[in-house]
């Protein structure tokens, strides 16, 4: 089909039928090969996320080149976004490139938060793009070796925020944490009620990796729309790696490398879009 916006892919899921996009982070060629191919088996659309640390690492075009380039050649609606974009130059760039951004302005006090977050969005309506803003902050990793502090969201200024900004979608903490989970994760679903009863816009879970499967479909039930995935990905692509790399003789050919690590990532975005399907269909 085409490029399109986060925005236009949440309108696409049925009112009535509980059920999230699946959004993954995206590394280079292959990554986002196994999760454009994933979304194909699936007929499920999804969002490929090109987290701002990686950018220093592959750079902006390139990646956003490999993405769109992708998204353009599916049969499915995909939308590309940057993810936890907290400079305001990367910010820029993604949206004269065409691409929604996610604007992080968790760590900062609440005022210059919204104030942040609202120029993100002036300027990417300009641009036609989407925008997700992030209202709480939570533990973990994410592309960096750095670990959060965490505060969970609270569901007034939730509602609060969502309206000073005028952002298309709200990323939450409830207990949800970037990476490996340390110790058994607790979601607070009664938070997440509140915050959906309070907010209009879609509800988002960063952290969507190394969740229990029922604990997924139950933050589905009560309002999660897109949930995002990294480090699942990041893991099946490392160590099946490994796993080819330790053969005697070691291969060395990219097909028999780096295309088994695609295969293995192909498999769990599968898992994860069927698991965010919960259980229902989408008609495009």
């Amino acid at each position: 089909m085409s490029l399109v916006t986060t925005k236009q892919l949440y309108q696409l899921l049925p009112a009535g039928q509980p059920m999230a996009i699946g959004a993954f982070n995206v590394h280079n060629m292959e990554y986002t090969q196994a999760v454009v191919q994933a979304a194909e088996a699936t007929r499920m659309p999804v969002i490929l996320m090109l987290g701002e640390p990686m950018l220093e690492f592959a750079g902006l075009e390139m990646l956003s080149t490999i993405a769109k380039t992708a998204a353009r050649r599916s049969s499915l609606p995909i939308a590309v976004t940057l993810d936890h974009g907290k400079k305001l130059d990367n910010i820029r760039r993604c949206i004269q490139l065409g691409i929604s951004v996610m604007v992080d302005g968790s760590a900062l006090p609440y005022e210059e938060n919204v104030q942040l977050t609202r120029t993100v969005v002036e300027m990417a309506r300009e641009a036609g793009v989407s925008v997700e803003g992030e209202l709480g902050s939570l533990a973990g990793i994410e592309d960096v070796e750095a670990e959060a502090m965490e505060f969970f969201t609270d569901p007034d200024l939730a509602a609060e925020f969502a309206a000073r900004t005028g952002i298309d979608s709200l990323a939450v903490a409830i207990g949800n944490c970037h990476g490996k989970y340390l110790r058994p994760p607790v979601l607070d679903m009664e938070r997440l009620r509140r915050i959906r009863e309070k907010v209009t816009v879609p509800i988002v879970l960063h952290g969507g990796s190394d969740l229990p499967p029922d604990m997924s479909r139950e933050a589905i039930e009560n309002g999660i729309r897109k949930f995002n995935v990294g480090t699942d990905l990041k893991y099946a692509f490392c160590q099946e790696m490994k796993r080819v790399l330790d053969q005697d003789p070691m291969p060395f050919q990219p097909p028999r490398t780096l295309g088994t690590a695609r295969e293995a990532v192909y498999r769990v975005a599968c898992q994860k879009i069927r698991l965010f399907q919960n259980g229902h269909t989408l008609t495009l």
